[in-house]
């Protein structure tokens, strides 16, 4: 409508993080789909689901960890 700005620089809290929000790829051979799955919160895990048929993955943050930032869920 006119008169109406949609903002996006603020708002959703990523500019006042200090550090970028930590991901990795996955691809869910369920559904041949990728995704990115996100750090939680707390910083030991990647937590996240089949953007297609909802199946949960998780992936421990440990000590001396990969480098790797691809996986495949199967």
């Amino acid at each position: 409508m006119v008169g109406e700005h949609l903002d996006l620089s603020e708002g959703n809290g990523s500019t006042n993080r200090s550090e970028p929000n930590r991901f990795i790829g996955v691809q869910f051979d369920c559904c041949g789909v990728y995704a990115r799955i996100y750090s939680n919160r707390e910083g030991t895990a990647y937590v996240g689901h089949c953007p297609r048929c909802g199946r949960t993955v998780r992936f421990q943050i440990g000590k001396g960890g990969t480098d790797c930032r691809f996986f495949n869920a199967r």
